[in-house]
């Protein structure tokens, strides 16, 4: 069975947050954001190994202040960041051996990871090669031009608001990735640059819940998520025994 490994990008400088430390690294309700993450996939039984990308410069303290929270759960390997959030997941790509792993690629700045989604995103990844979560989109939209303008309203039929996890076979988004950097393409996510090799991605829905927390008014949303315990990651770190129980069942239903 293949192995299934996560990669979390986590190099960002957070210049809209306006904070006087990196995005990932403010507190949420005691916890940083990305402890908060790396918690969540604790909680997720079927992911055996974490490949965080992080500045180089941050490796001590993501060592002593960051990983600790979820020491004896969850082998975490430390990969240096790219100068952008493609080339932090490519350097994680890379530190990768097995190459019939199913990698599990998500933003560490989305603390409120749905467990049930990502599983059922996995599984879609292992028969068809990729899967994403994401939600419809629901409002209007707008096509605007450089004065501001309204050009034309956007049919939103079939529109789709792009989230993480996304979720590919290994073989797959390496291809992908590779062929964007000798083409010196970046793409908006890791599905686009699997739609430029030609390959589909399937889109399942995810959750309203996992927001990226990118500006200050996010982290107030992000208070109101764990206050109404609408998904209180801490909740999601299950016991060693719990785990290995989910994960049979888990190899059961894919035998």
């Amino acid at each position: 069975m293949a192995t299934i490994s996560a990669v979390i990008v986590a190099g960002g400088k957070g210049e809209r947050m306006q904070a006087d430390i990196r995005k990932q690294y403010l507190m949420l309700d005691g916890v940083s954001i990305l402890s908060r993450t790396l918690l969540a996939f604790a909680g997720i039984s079927i992911i055996e190994k974490i490949y965080l990308a992080v500045p180089e410069n941050d490796f001590d303290f993501c060592f002593s202040r960051v990983i600790p929270s979820i020491c004896n759960k969850l082998p975490i390997q430390l990969v240096v960041g790219g100068e952008n959030r493609q080339e932090s997941v490519y350097n994680g790509l890379t530190a990768i051996t097995d190459p019939e792993s199913i990698v599990v690629i998500h933003d560490g700045v989305r603390p409120f990871v749905p467990t049930r989604q990502t599983e059922e995103a996995v599984r879609w990844a292992e028969k068809e090669g990729g899967c994403i979560l994401g939600l419809p989109v629901v409002d209007t939209l707008k096509k605007v031009d450089h004065e501001g303008y309204i050009v034309n309203t956007m049919q939103r039929t079939g529109v789709w608001q792009a989230q993480t996890p996304q979720v590919f076979q290994y073989k797959l988004i390496k291809k992908a990735h590779d062929y964007a950097l000798a083409a010196g393409y970046t793409g908006t996510d890791d599905a686009s640059l699997v739609e430029t090799i030609g390959s589909r991605v399937r889109m399942i829905s995810g959750s309203p819940y996992n927001i990226k927390i990118t500006k200050p008014e996010d982290l107030i949303i992000a208070l109101g998520i764990l206050n109404h315990g609408q998904m209180n990651v801490d909740k999601l770190v299950k016991s060693d025994s719990d785990g290995k129980e989910k994960r049979s069942k888990f190899e059961a239903r894919k035998s």
